[in-house]
C-alpha cells in the first residue's frame, strides 16, 4: 500500500486514491477470512511506524462491506450530515451500525467523532431545523461550523483541486479552514492543572532591606511608573 501513496500540492498532506477495482471489492472481501479486518491489516504498515498524524478515510455513501472496513480500522468517526430531513434517517442507521460493531468486537473502541452539519443555507428555515434537531440528540458531538452550500465547493473537484487551492477567499473554504481548526482544538489534550498558588508572606515576615545578592543587577531598566491624575482631571482608557 505505501507505493500507492502520493503527494500533494498541500504541505505534509498525502493521498492513497481509490481504483475502479474497488468497484467489485466487496464481493472478493466478503468470501475471505476476517472480511472486516482487511482494511486494518493493509494499514498496519503505515499505523504502527506512525508516519502519519492523521489518517482519513473517505468511505462510500452505503453501508456496506467497504464501508465497516472503514469503521473496523478506524479509531473515530466523523459523520457528514446534509441539511435535510431524510439525512437524519442515514445518521441514525449509521449510528446503530458503530453500536452493532461495538458490541461485535469487531472494534470496541469506535467512537463518534463528531457530526458535521452540511450544505447549510442559512436563508431557509429547514436547515436551521434540521441543525436544531441533530444538536437535540447528539449535543456536544455536533460541531459549531456549519458547512455552507457554496458554489466553489461545487467547481473544485472538476478542476482536480481541493476547494482551499482553487480558490481560498471562498466562504467553502474558510467554513472548512475553520472546521479543521475545531477538530484540532477538540483533539488537543487537556492542559495540566496548574500547582496551589503560593500564599503570599505577611508584611511582617518580609526582610526590611534587600541584600547585595538579591539586588537587581545594575544595567536592569528602572520600571515604569505613571504619574497619577490631577483631581478632576480625565483618565484616559487603555488601547
Amino acid at each position: 500500500m505505501s507505493e500507492k501513496i502520493i503527494p500533494t500540492k498541500i504541505k505534509r498532506l498525502d493521498l492513497l486514491p481509490s481504483e475502479m477495482d474497488l468497484a467489485g471489492a466487496e464481493v472478493d472481501i466478503a468470501r475471505s477470512e476476517r472480511y472486516l479486518h482487511r482494511l486494518k491489516e493493509a494499514l498496519l504498515p503505515l499505523t504502527s511506524i506512525g508516519t502519519y498524524d492523521y489518517i482519513f478515510i473517505d468511505c462510500p455513501p452505503s453501508l456496506g462491506i467497504l464501508t465497516c472496513n472503514a469503521l473496523t480500522a478506524a479509531q473515530a468517526l466523523i459523520i457528514p450530515v446534509q441539511c435535510e430531513y431524510l439525512a437524519l434517517e442515514g445518521l441514525s442507521m449509521i449510528a446503530r451500525l458503530v453500536q452493532q460493531l461495538r458490541d461485535g468486537g469487531a472494534n470496541p473502541d469506535l467512537k463518534i467523532e463528531g457530526i458535521v452539519m452540511t450544505m447549510y443555507d442559512g436563508r431557509t428555515r429547514l436547515a436551521g431545523q434540521v441543525a436544531a434537531e441533530v444538536r437535540t440528540h447528539f449535543g456536544a458531538d455536533v460541531y459549531e461550523t456549519l458547512i455552507p452550500r457554496n458554489v466553489r465547493l461545487s467547481e473544485a473537484p472538476s478542476f482536480g483541486a481541493p476547494v482551499c487551492i482553487y480558490d481560498p477567499r471562498s466562504l467553502g473554504a474558510k467554513a472548512y479552514g475553520a472546521l479543521a481548526g475545531e477538530f484540532l482544538r477538540r483533539r488537543r489534550p487537556p492542559a495540566p492543572d496548574l500547582p496551589a498558588t503560593t500564599p503570599v508572606p505577611a508584611a511582617d515576615s518580609m526582610p526590611a532591606q534587600v541584600s547585595a545578592a538579591d539586588a537587581p543587577p545594575e544595567d536592569q531598566p528602572a520600571p515604569i511608573t505613571t504619574p497619577a491624575p490631577a483631581p478632576g482631571a480625565d483618565v484616559p482608557e487603555s488601547p
